[in-house]
């Protein structure tokens, strides 16, 4: 072959292998995009994991409560007592003025 022919066959060669690397680089940066995609979804697969399992033991301390409020009249007796102020008949009930007796200045304690 002449050196005529030969240059085109160079520069056609020369045009290839950069259409080649370019193509590479492109999937190389589509790659690494790919794999920054991938760890977030890890991320917050992991972190929805997480608040499932938190959210599964509430559910299960909500039906242990539940479990308890149906079938433990002193937990139901405690509750009435102390979140209704309910009595049984022949407590004593003593009931406390929370106003300040007349007279008296606020920190002033009682004199004996």
């Amino acid at each position: 072959m002449t050196e005529t022919a030969a240059a085109p066959r160079r520069g056609v060669r020369t045009v290839t292998v950069a259409a080649v690397l370019f193509l590479l680089l492109l999937l190389g940066i589509a790659g690494a995009r790919s794999l920054q995609d991938l760890e977030r979804a890890r991320r917050r697969e992991a972190e929805l994991e997480s608040k499932i399992e938190a959210t599964r033991e509430r559910v299960d301390a909500l039906e242990h409560r539940i479990h308890r409020l149906r079938d433990d009249p002193l937990l139901l007796e405690q509750l009435a007592r102390e979140e209704l102020g309910m009595v049984r008949d022949g407590d004593v009930v003593v009931v406390l003025d929370e106003e300040e007796p007349e007279g008296r200045e606020e920190g002033e304690t009682a004199r004996q």
